[in-house]
């Protein structure tokens, strides 16, 4: 006959197997709560059960799982790192970052929570501390990605540009198909009205993900912008293709298409253009670029 710990263990893989298999099923939850019953000192099952409760949004009950995590596993830097991320859902900062700094001093070399301590001074609105704790990291990790691309992400958010696109080149010297550098570069170069740069950036993009509707609807945005409508066109097309609800590209489209009925009137096209328009409120009801487009079409 199975002892306790034998039973739990069972519920446990029981409720994984409907985690992975049905994430939003409940039965995950309660088959994670009677391992737990059966034995309290099952960290797997309040971690998974924290995280069920974190993708939730009910951060109380994540809380508790991970508290007795730490309580578990004292020793251990990633149940802090764990229950510093709950405080960080809960918008209480400074208790993360105490969370994140008991972790690194169990693990000195933890890239994790020297990140994660980085980001609770972001959110304090601590500027120049998230900086010199991204570049603490950074030298603590000279072959890693992540923290110099976080330093890139912070400059480019304070649209500090230079910097920005220093560390952003950075990363791609490691690693040339990171795929986040490379479209934040592009939408930076939208911004400082470099569209060719801007175009190669979001090219090396579609290189590593030819699905990506973002891209194509960016790069279908630079050539409106320099007139090119036909790849305008091309480039929105593909994105509504991709995913038929993104909204942008179908606002983008129809002005367009829009354009192209003022200069040569087509009943067909009207409808056409009345129908994208209507789908896009839909999803978005107070579109105002909608709405604009729909009362002058009105008038026409």
């Amino acid at each position: 006959m199975m002892n306790a710990k034998q039973r739990a263990r069972e519920c446990f893989i029981r409720g994984y197997r409907y985690d992975t298999l049905d994430p939003d099923s409940d039965k995950a939850v309660e088959a994670y709560r009677e391992s737990i019953k059966l034995d309290d000192t099952l960290t797997d099952a309040y971690v998974n059960l924290g995280f069920i409760y974190l993708k939730r949004e009910n951060y109380d009950e994540a809380l508790k799982c991970f508290e007795k995590v730490v309580a578990l596993e004292p020793d251990n830097p990633e149940a802090y790192n764990n229950l510093g991320y709950v405080y960080e859902r809960m918008d209480r900062s400074r208790s993360a970052k105490q969370i994140y700094e008991k972790a690194l001093e169990l693990s000195p070399d933890n890239m994790e929570a020297m990140l994660n301590i980085a980001q609770a001074l972001e959110l304090e609105g601590d500027y120049y501390g998230a900086v010199e704790q991204y570049r603490k990291t950074i030298a603590a990790n000279r072959d890693a990605v992540a923290p110099i691309f976080c330093l890139a992400v912070l400059y480019d958010r304070y649209d500090m540009f230079d910097e920005a696109i220093q560390e952003y080149e950075n990363v791609l010297d490691r690693d040339p198909t990171h795929v986040k550098a490379n479209f934040n570069l592009g939408n930076l170069y939208v911004q400082i009205g470099d569209y060719r740069k801007a175009i190669a950036y979001f090219e090396r993009v579609l290189k590593v993900q030819p699905d990506s509707a973002e891209t194509w609807n960016n790069l279908g945005s630079i050539y409106e912008d320099i007139g090119d409508y036909e790849e305008a066109v091309t480039a929105y097309q593909r994105a509504l293709s991709l995913n038929t609800f993104q909204e942008e590209a179908h606002v983008n489209l129809a002005r367009i298409q829009y354009a192209y009925y003022r200069s040569n009137p087509d009943n067909v096209l009207k409808e056409k253009i009345i129908q994208r328009l209507n789908f896009v409120l839909s999803l978005s009801p107070h579109n105002k670029k909608v709405l604009q487009i729909l009362e002058e079409l009105a008038e026409t």
